[in-house]
């Protein structure tokens, strides 16, 4: 059965839960996810996510943000998350979950899509240098 992306829906919450949970390595905030999920399904917000099912069950997601910026008058879209189980993994699901958004991307005409990843983490680098173009920029973040 061939992989299905799709946006999330909100009788999904039961399947993506625990991919939620795996993206937070099991730290779970309850207020957090239920306002994350309430996001991902208002189709108002600006908080969108995907789906990628295999042979009907969830195998991965994505999570994008869509925000104005101040370099171009068409909003930027910024992935936040992308997760796969364990058990999908190395079957191209990332990749494909990646080149599905950046097919919305241009469709929506957003100037750029963009993302962070931790350095240590090989897989998602090794990934994403297929995908993207680096830049040497230093993440500084101020707790509040």
């Amino acid at each position: 059965m061939p992989l299905i992306i799709r946006p999330l829906e909100p009788n999904d919450f039961p399947n993506w839960l625990p991919l939620w949970d795996g993206n937070n390595m099991g730290q779970r905030h309850e207020a957090v996810t239920t306002e994350t999920w309430a996001r991902l399904i208002d189709e108002s917000s600006a908080v969108h996510g995907l789906c990628a099912l295999q042979n009907g069950e969830m195998a991965g997601i994505i999570h994008y943000i869509t925000h104005p910026t101040t370099g171009s008058i068409e909003p930027a879209c910024y992935m936040q998350d992308v997760y796969v189980a364990e058990n999908f993994r190395q079957q191209g699901i990332a990749k494909a979950l990646v080149e599905k958004l950046a097919v919305i991307a241009k469709r929506e005409q957003y100037s750029r899509l963009y993302w962070f990843a931790d350095n240590g983490n090989e897989a998602a680098q090794k990934l994403y240098r297929t995908l993207g173009m680096k830049l040497d920029f230093a993440l500084h973040i101020m707790p509040l």
